[in-house]
């Protein structure tokens, strides 16, 4: 399927590895110039130049209204972003300090913010465009070990419903993708770390995982970066143009339907 982006330009936030990186690979795939973004020099440069010359990098640090604003003057005008930037840390919710929840307000919720309220008019004003927020499946049902996680991502699908009403008759969409859990390279690293301590192999705590803690699933194992990013080509694309203002799941099945 051509999904149309030949000539589209994409911004990817936090794309110099794991979920970003791989929409960044799809986008490029489908013929989008794409700015691949992470908090280094190495890192960005790293990730953007093997995907070739439908690739530029741009480091900037978006957990700052310094580094988005740098961000955005590199960048110039934009027809897609993707506010892909973002953290998580399992903690118990009493032992959440104030300055982690800035912190996580600031990378997670902000940074979309900065860059969607920049970015919009220009979309607006060419008449076609496309904003998407990776939020999680743990914006609709807050996991009680990352509470603060959990309300960041419901923050950005607010943030959709309401951005996506000042693209009214026009030809931007505004949507979240919630991702279920995800074997990207940072859950990757944790699992490994829990299950050496566990001393169980990756592949049986992994099992333990959607038996006990996301006993919902209907996949049953853990989403691969790609999977997420085929879906968000497609929202990015011009074959998308009646999705707006949606939160489109792909969590595998984590969601309860009635949810």
């Amino acid at each position: 399927m051509d999904l149309q982006l030949t000539g589209k330009t994409a911004l990817v936030t936090g794309s110099s590895k794991g979920i970003g990186l791989a929409i960044a690979r799809a986008l490029a795939n489908e013929g989008a110039s794409v700015i691949v973004n992470g908090r280094s020099e190495a890192s960005s440069k790293g990730a953007a130049e093997p995907i070739g010359p439908g690739a530029r990098w741009i480091a900037a640090d978006v957990s700052t209204a310094e580094g988005c604003a740098a961000l955005i003057e590199q960048a110039g005008p934009v027809d897609i972003l993707v506010n892909n930037a973002g953290i998580f840390e399992p903690k118990p919710f009493t032992e959440i300090p104030d300055e982690d929840w800035d912190r996580f307000q600031q990378v997670n919720v902000m940074s979309g913010v900065r860059l969607t309220r920049a970015l919009l008019p220009g979309m607006l004003s060419r008449n076609w465009g496309r904003v998407v927020f990776i939020s999680s499946e743990s914006g609709m049902q807050i996991p009680e070990e990352m509470v603060h996680y959990g309300v960041t991502k419901a923050a950005q699908i607010a943030l959709v419903n309401g951005i996506s009403r000042l693209t009214k008759g026009t030809g931007v969409t505004v949507n979240a993708v919630l991702p279920g859990p995800t074997a990207s390279e940072g859950v990757s690293d944790f699992v490994g770390q829990l299950a050496s301590e566990a001393k169980v192999t990756p592949e049986a705590f992994e099992k333990e995982f959607f038996r006990t803690a996301r006993g919902t699933s209907l996949l049953q194992r853990f989403a691969s970066v790609e999977e997420i990013a085929n879906t968000v080509a497609f929202i990015c694309s011009p074959l998308a143009s009646a999705t707006n203002g949606a939160a489109v799941r792909v969590d595998g099945g984590v969601l309860l339907a009635t949810t």
